[in-house]
């Protein structure tokens, strides 16, 4: 069998906390994995369910196990992400994404995915000495569905549920409370070279604005890499420069609102933010953009939003031109 956390680089405290829980036999009945986007976190948790469940099975069965894990197909695992609602059916971003769906609020884990997991714990795990549960992007459960988890928080049964958050403050604290906190940290550079190396992205390494953006976070450095290539050549270098005429800052909005989706107006923010400071360094950009994020979230109209910003952006970068 091979070492199911070998692919979890720069994470060695919780390999370290995982794998004693199971090897002492004191899996926890919930675990809570903190830390920024991209840096392992859910990799982390399919680690541990591999481990955790080939730990109880002779070694010829292993392969077996590992297998069906990783095709995501075994009895005793279930994983839940937050989802889109479309036409009455739910989606994860990246089925919505391969149906290009029209995407205008972020996706969410709903109630009735909280009762999913109830119904699935009501039975006892078939193969393993527990069921796992996993809870991606767990913070983004609105308070209906946080506090219907916590009635399995309190009476999990044969099973251990993960929940993974950015941070402890994110998810409601009579959640974090019920639960052993697992951290997860940032990369250094070292780490960062070998994970996209050894996923096939060093490219992304000759791309400075990039490797900012994503802070030691090698996940979040190739969701970056990958919606760069979304954008079209002609918009992208429009949009990096400061724009030439109240009338050239009008069309940069009708463009973003035409051709990009909600999410991809909010990544746009931070690459901007990143590109526009290192030719000016002028916080008035970088605090014109934030208010642009503030204003996408709560679902303002975007070509509203992006043409008040490039306005913005004209009279700040003019001025100091002059």
């Amino acid at each position: 069998m091979t070492n199911s956390f070998s692919q979890l680089v720069g994470q060695q405290q919780a390999i370290e906390l995982l794998t004693q829980a199971v090897r002492q036999n004191r899996v926890a009945p919930a675990y809570l994995f903190v830390g920024p986007d991209g840096v392992g976190r859910s990799l982390a948790a399919r680690c541990f369910a591999e481990f955790f469940f080939c730990n109880y099975v002779e070694t010829r069965l292993a392969a077996s196990v590992q297998r069906r894990l990783r095709q995501g197909n075994h009895p005793d695992l279930l994983w839940v992400q937050p989802t889109y609602q479309y036409q009455g059916q739910r989606y994860t971003a990246a089925e919505a994404a391969e149906k290009k769906l029209k995407r205008k609020a972020p996706p969410l884990i709903r109630l009735e995915q909280i009762r999913e997991i109830t119904e699935f714990l009501s039975r006892p795990p078939l193969e393993a000495p527990k069921n796992v549960v996993v809870l991606e992007e767990a913070q983004t459960m609105a308070e209906p569905a946080a506090n219907a988890l916590l009635k399995t928080l309190e009476e999990p049964g044969q099973a251990t549920l993960i929940l993974i958050a950015p941070s402890p403050e994110s998810v409601l604290p009579t959640l974090v409370s019920r639960c052993q906190r697992i951290p997860f940290y940032r990369l250094d550079t070292a780490a960062l070279t070998q994970v996209l190396t050894h996923t096939g992205h060093l490219e992304i390494l000759q791309q400075p604005t990039i490797v900012n953006i994503a802070a030691g976070s090698p996940g979040n450095a190739i969701a970056c890499y990958e919606q760069l290539q979304t954008i079209s050549p002609e918009l992208l270098p429009a949009l990096t420069t400061a724009p030439k005429s109240y009338r050239h800052a009008l069309e940069l909005g009708k463009k973003i609102d035409k051709e990009l989706d909600t999410e991809a107006q909010l990544w746009l923010v931070d690459y901007l933010q990143h590109s526009y400071w290192q030719q000016w360094h002028q916080p008035g950009i970088i605090h014109q953009l934030e208010q642009a994020r503030k204003s996408l979230l709560v679902y303002a109209q975007p070509r509203l939003v992006w043409e008040c910003t490039f306005l913005a952006l004209y009279q700040i970068c003019n001025l100091q031109n002059n």
